[in-house]
């Protein structure tokens, strides 16, 4: 009798990954990621207010850290 575990490995193992956005698109998406959190950074230092800090900040530095990712992924550099 096997365990469940080592089913589900002998399972995936058959599978390819498959990534939802594709590498082609990887500069693309940095680039406008990128955009956003810059927008958005301009928007909060030109107000800059404890209330916004969730609305506009947060969601900025989101924009920024996955846009970087996507950044060192389109130019070759995988983390």
């Amino acid at each position: 009798m096997s365990t469940p575990s080592l089913e589900l490995w002998t399972a995936s193992a058959n599978t390819p990954f498959s990534p939802v956005i594709g590498k082609s698109l990887h500069g693309t998406v940095a680039f406008f990621l990128l955009a956003i959190g810059a927008v958005l950074t301009i928007i909060f230092s030109i107000n800059k207010s404890l209330a916004l800090a969730p609305v506009i900040a947060i969601p900025a530095s989101i924009a920024f850290g996955i846009g970087s990712v996507y950044a060192m992924a389109a130019g070759g550099v995988y983390v």
